[in-house]
């Protein structure tokens, strides 16, 4: 004899399958610990630590931190490009308010746009030359103290460790 699903069961378990499915497909899953780097920052008030992904790729550069919906306080992305440019930002697909941290090649912060807003497709421009970008959650870079000025230690720098 032959057994049946329930559809109750059946029509909760497939969207999920396939929610799932889309999101590992669209690399909107959260970065696991081997995906992560050390990031540290040295500020008036101390070293603060950060653990990033790295978006270095045309394509990990595109995709960013769009449809994420939670980052961990102590963690962020960060943005590399071949060249130190102007850079341009924007919040289109971005569900969380993000304070985005421009830096140059030296790895000294040259801008921090605070609390960037979700879904904004107005440009956010580095102001200054940049060679990288840090996303960290809103608000995180007054509540750890991070200005203009600060240096950024990571090895897309050369200075990690020092």
């Amino acid at each position: 004899m032959m057994k049946h699903l329930h559809a109750p069961i059946l029509t909760g378990l497939v969207p999920g399958l396939f929610l799932g499915l889309f999101l590992l497909l669209s690399g909107v899953a959260p970065a696991t610990a081997q995906d992560l780097t050390d990031l540290a920052i040295e500020t008036a008030g101390g070293e603060r630590r950060f653990a990033v992904e790295l978006a270095d790729t045309p394509a990990t550069r595109r995709r960013g931190l769009m449809f994420r919906e939670v980052m961990p306080l102590d963690q962020g992305m960060l943005f590399r490009f071949e060249r130190q440019q102007q850079l341009s930002f924007w919040m289109k697909n971005t569900l969380l308010p993000l304070d985005i941290i421009f830096i140059d090649r030296r790895g000294v912060i040259v801008h921090i746009h605070h609390n960037a807003v979700p879904h904004d497709e107005t440009p956010i421009p580095s102001r200054e030359p940049a060679l990288a970008v840090l996303e960290v959650n809103g608000g995180v870079a007054r509540l750890t103290g991070l200005a203009s000025g600060d240096q950024v230690r990571h090895a897309i720098f050369g200075n990690a460790g020092q």
